[in-house]
């Protein structure tokens, strides 16, 4: 009786060490439970691109301020009299506008036709050699344009944009000249003339119906050539008219 009850506790003992010895053998390997791959992962939101597309108005209201437009007269017959002086043109601008955009995916683009007036002027005065004095005054009277506007959705709300387009302006030149007599001359050589304009801008939303654009514009109407007559004498000069235009706007689109 007492040797079998010496043989079960020894195969207690046994199999008690046979499951210690796995344990630590397990623990020695380091093992780690499987990871599960639950096959869900987190969506891509795509952030919408906003509505663009459609036609709009709009009115604007700028500041112009110019490069300098050198002024020199050329007596005829006859040659060179030397440069006056120059021109800066400035001034406050308003203008109305009307367009269609249309738009593929980020991307806007579209023609605008826009109308501008104020008064962008400016007047040059020197003394004469008649012992008196000349004013030479150049004024952009109003400019139509027909501009295109690519621009870029960067967000939803918000759109920046490169503008080019053509342009024509009414403009008026005049010289009016005083001599050591008491006299006063002058004459007028008025003249439209075409040119381009180059700017960027940038556009927020203020609702669907209603934005608030930002500009910077740069107009130039090349060279022309000026003919005067004081007092019998007639002299010409080039006129180059040119300014950059910072613009503030509100669209409203139907």
């Amino acid at each position: 009786m007492c040797a079998v009850r010496m043989n079960a506790l020894h195969a207690t003992a046994a199999a008690a060490s046979l499951t210690l010895a796995a344990a630590l053998a397990a623990n020695a390997g380091g093992f780690t439970p499987p990871i599960v791959d639950s096959g869900v992962t987190d969506p891509i939101v795509e952030v919408p691109a906003g509505e663009w597309a459609g036609g709009y108005a709009g009115v604007t209201l700028g500041y112009a301020f110019g490069e300098g437009e050198y002024v020199g007269f050329t007596e005829i017959p006859g040659g060179y009299l030397g440069t006056a002086g120059k021109l800066e043109l400035s001034g406050a601008n308003a203008g109305l506008r009307i367009g269609y955009r249309w738009q593929r995916n980020r991307w806007v683009f579209g023609p605008e036709l826009g109308f501008e007036g104020g008064n962008i002027d400016d007047v040059l005065t020197y003394d004469n050699a008649y012992d008196g004095s000349t004013d030479v005054s150049s004024k952009v009277k109003s400019v139509l344009a027909l501009r295109v506007k690519t621009g870029y959705v960067v967000q939803p709300d918000l759109l920046v944009y490169g503008v080019a387009g053509l342009a024509r302006a009414d403009i008026e030149y005049r010289v009016a000249a005083t001599d050591d007599a008491g006299g006063s001359f002058s004459d007028e050589a008025n003249y439209k003339q075409s040119g381009y304009i180059l700017g960027l801008g940038v556009e927020k939303k203020l609702n669907d119906r209603m934005s608030v654009t930002g500009e910077y514009e740069y107009a130039n109407f090349g060279k022309s050539t000026r003919t005067f007559t004081l007092n019998s004498e007639t002299a010409s000069t080039q006129a180059t008219p040119d300014y950059h235009n910072l613009k503030l706007g509100l669209n409203f689109k139907f």
